[in-house]
């Protein structure tokens, strides 16, 4: 259950600490007061996708928190466990969007992706939306809310796994038999570019090493003739060499450091100098007698790497990526060479796959009829109460064309209505007005609600477009919905405003500098006017108010 939900610098709210209730809590106020905000913010803290115009004007973020209360979710606490984000049993999420748009997402205080999030919002809050009743013209929507009633998501799971495995195997027994053709062709090619590039020693092959060691051999004049220079200016002249000339400089400095001590960390600088230059020239000197030209050598590395050049141009690859290729030739080889092997084993894999999928579809299709049966039973019974006496819900179920195994099954589902008696069902973009759309669309998702787990059900104007004693039976399904679970709704119609166990208002504040709007629970005499408000509109009499009072009254609030 949702027990707080707190915002921070977000659009028109500047502040809000709002505390929420078991049961049935409406939420009212005049057009443009704010009402969406506070579900705009609850979609952000569930998941929602987040951007910078968000953020109130003149702040640097929006944060919104909410905290749930978890004593009968058990399999949330389950999962925040499983997870390692549980925190002795409470759970708080926190969003924050920055100014830049960039977002940020918590789960007691933990840092999560926005999937980990979203993943857990969709067990704490189920949210139906005003437009809910474009949204049920879908096919996929119907097929979800059938599926979602019969409550067999094993049994989908089970068989979309099936379908994605057979579908897997069939494109590559497909793929085998459509090469079977050319494969004699393509392991002759395969063989001969196989061949030709274990030519160049795959197992030992470095073509930096080859490359390094081909560019000294072919410059090694130049570095032997270079050396020797160097070798001649740092020790081997005799008038002139660095090492002669630094042993005089540190014998003048040394005879001066007798009249200013501070020389003396020069001179054993330079004498350190002198000693790192003597090990250089032995160093240097060693590498030049150890040089050797080789002219077999440089002909050998240059054919090689003119070999792998070649290769790498041939097959538009980097050089260093040709052992690679190899493996990769290796293998399409080998499986071509057992692919009659491997057909065999994909056509059994495919047949046994099958014959499992037609199974698992077999029995979806059955629990969906039992599904269908009583849900469109149910359905009716409440189109019937929202003001259609005439009215028959039918879902109807057919077989799709084809025998080839599809995602969710063989089934094509559709919701069919008949509003008016003698008159065949027909589908529902095809019969319903709007008035009625949104009605039966009501029924839906009441009566698919009454099956579910979720904590928390979210109504945002699924009421608009009706009115009289239909609003009132409206408020009532509701009112008995949240009898085993917490229920709040955005409404317009004081029919439903009087069935709830707390009345949240939603006012906005022109007078300060930046338009805001606030939220707060309203007293009983509070509710009355409120009530009496969305009854009379501007002028509220003594009779509104004594009406206000009386529903409030029958509705279950007091007055």
């Amino acid at each position: 259950m949702l027990l707080n939900l707190n915002i921070l610098d977000l659009a028109v709210v500047d502040k809000l600490d709002l505390d929420l209730e078991p049961g049935m809590s409406v939420l009212t106020g005049e057009t443009g007061a704010g009402k969406s905000i506070l579900l705009t913010a609850l979609g952000l803290a569930l998941g929602d996708r987040a951007d910078s115009g968000y953020v109130r004007p003149g702040s640097k973020r929006a944060e919104i928190n909410i905290e749930f209360d978890l004593s009968k979710a058990p399999l949330v606490s389950q999962w925040l466990i499983d997870h390692e984000l549980d925190d002795d049993g409470q759970c708080l999420v926190r969003r924050t969007v920055s100014e830049d748009g960039r977002s940020k997402a918590y789960i007691n205080n933990r840092p999560v992706n926005l999937q980990t999030l979203q993943t857990l919002s969709r067990q704490l809050v189920e949210i139906h939306g005003q437009h809910a009743h474009l949204t049920l013209l879908d096919a996929d929507e119907q097929r979800l809310l059938l599926d979602g009633f019969a409550d067999h998501a094993e049994l989908l799971n089970d068989l979309n796994a099936c379908q994605q495995n057979w579908r897997l195997a069939h494109k590559e027994l497909q793929q085998l038999q459509k090469s079977g053709s050319d494969q004699a062709e393509r392991e002759e090619l395969l063989r001969y570019q196989l061949e030709e590039l274990q030519q160049l020693d795959l197992e030992n092959f470095d073509y930096q090493a080859l490359a390094d060691e081909h560019n000294k051999l072919a410059n090694l004049g130049r570095i032997l003739g270079v050396g020797q220079q160097q070798l001649d200016i740092l020790y081997d002249n005799d008038q002139q060499s660095v090492a002669d000339m630094l042993g005089h400089v540190i014998h003048s400095v040394g005879e001066l450091s007798q009249y200013a001590a501070e020389l003396n960390g020069i001179v054993e600088l330079l004498s350190d100098a002198e000693i790192q230059i003597g090990e250089a020239t032995q160093q240097l000197r060693r590498f030049l007698e150890n040089q050797e030209a080789d002219p077999g050598q440089l002909s050998w590395l240059e054919n090689q790497i003119g070999v792998i050049q070649r290769l790498s141009r041939k097959h538009k690859v980097p050089a260093e990526e040709l052992p690679a290729l190899a493996e990769q030739f290796a293998l399409e080889l080998n499986n071509l060479s057992h692919s009659g092997e491997r057909i065999e084993v994909l056509q059994a894999d495919c047949e046994r796959l099958l014959a499992q999928y037609r199974e698992l579809a077999t029995a979806l299709s059955a629990s969906r009829r039992r599904a269908g049966d009583e849900l469109q039973h149910r359905i009716s019974d409440a189109i019937k109460e929202l003001g259609l006496p005439h009215g028959e819900f039918l879902v109807k179920l057919d077989r799709e064309d084809g025998n080839e195994p599809q995602r969710n099954g063989l089934d094509r589902i559709e919701f069919l209505i008949s509003t008016n008696p003698g008159l065949p069902a027909k589908p529902l973009a095809k019969v319903a007005s709007g008035g009625e759309l949104s009605r039966i669309s009501l029924a839906i998702q009441v009566t698919t609600s009454t099956d579910k787990t979720t904590p928390t059900m979210i109504f945002d104007e699924v009421d608009s477009g009706i009115g009289g004693g239909i609003a009132e039976i409206v408020g009532q399904k509701l009112r008995r919905l949240s009898l085993n679970r917490q229920v709040l709704c955005v409404t317009h119609l004081p029919q439903v405003a009087s069935q709830a166990h707390q009345h949240l208002f939603v006012a906005k504040n022109q007078n300060a500098a930046v338009t805001s709007s606030t939220v707060r629970k309203l007293r009983e005499d509070e509710r009355v006017a409120e009530v009496a408000r969305m009854l009379g509109g501007v002028t509220i009499t003594e009779n509104t108010l004594a009406h206000a009072r009386e529903m409030l009254s029958l509705g279950g609030g007091e007055a």
